[in-house]
């Protein structure tokens, strides 16, 4: 359980890490309205996470039969698309998706957390990363029970828990001091990992 629990905190944690949209969303916020307001964008990005990674999970619990017979092939096309995913990450420049003029100010937190969860749950191009991420994982807690579930979901929302807690209480602290530069080099490390995980994924699942 607790190797389950692992697992769903590191795919958690790549899942929200990306330098896309919304965390340029939640940066802004956190530099023009609070931390809070940061904060609790990500919380609505969280949401939609876990939302696709649950139906994601029930979606392979249905073909468990075909991914235990296929399971080299599935961890080898899985890592591929961490590979694919990883690149577009490493070339993508986060400062194209900045908007320089501030954001207005009186905003209610609700209002933020269902903006974020709304633009994050449109982007359904997710399913394919977590895809990729649960077959090089060999994740899928519905296999062992509903504990199991339990705490690989644990560990999902524990990892962007933190990441949003990081970025923004980092952001908010370095507000005077903060360049966007910084987010483009992060960018770069994050796309970095996933081509790493990937390749390695392919080595050991040939």
């Amino acid at each position: 359980m607790l190797e389950i629990a692992a697992k769903g905190f590191i795919i958690g944690l790549l899942v929200s890490s990306p330098m896309g949209p919304i965390n340029m969303l939640t940066i802004q916020r956190t530099l023009n309205r609070g931390r809070w307001h940061g904060f609790v964008t990500g919380m609505g990005a969280m949401l939609s996470d876990i939302s696709y990674a649950l139906i994601t999970m029930v979606g392979l619990s249905f073909i468990s039969e075909f991914l235990s017979e296929n399971k080299k092939i599935l961890q080898i096309a899985g890592s591929i698309i961490l590979v694919l995913f990883g690149i577009g990450v490493f070339r993508s420049n986060p400062l194209k998706v900045w908007t320089p003029s501030y954001l207005p100010e009186n905003t209610r937190y609700v209002k933020d957390f269902f903006s974020s969860f709304v633009l994050t749950f449109s982007n359904i191009a997710i399913v394919f990363v977590l895809i990729g991420l649960y077959t090089r994982f060999s994740f899928n807690p519905f296999y062992e029970g509903f504990h199991v579930v339990i705490a690989g979901i644990a560990g999902f929302i524990t990892a962007a828990l933190l990441w949003w807690f990081f970025i923004t209480t980092l952001v908010s602290r370095l507000r005077k001091k903060f360049k966007r530069n910084g987010l483009l080099v992060l960018n770069r490390v994050i796309g970095g990992v996933f081509v790493i995980i990937g390749l390695v994924g392919i080595v050991l699942s040939a």
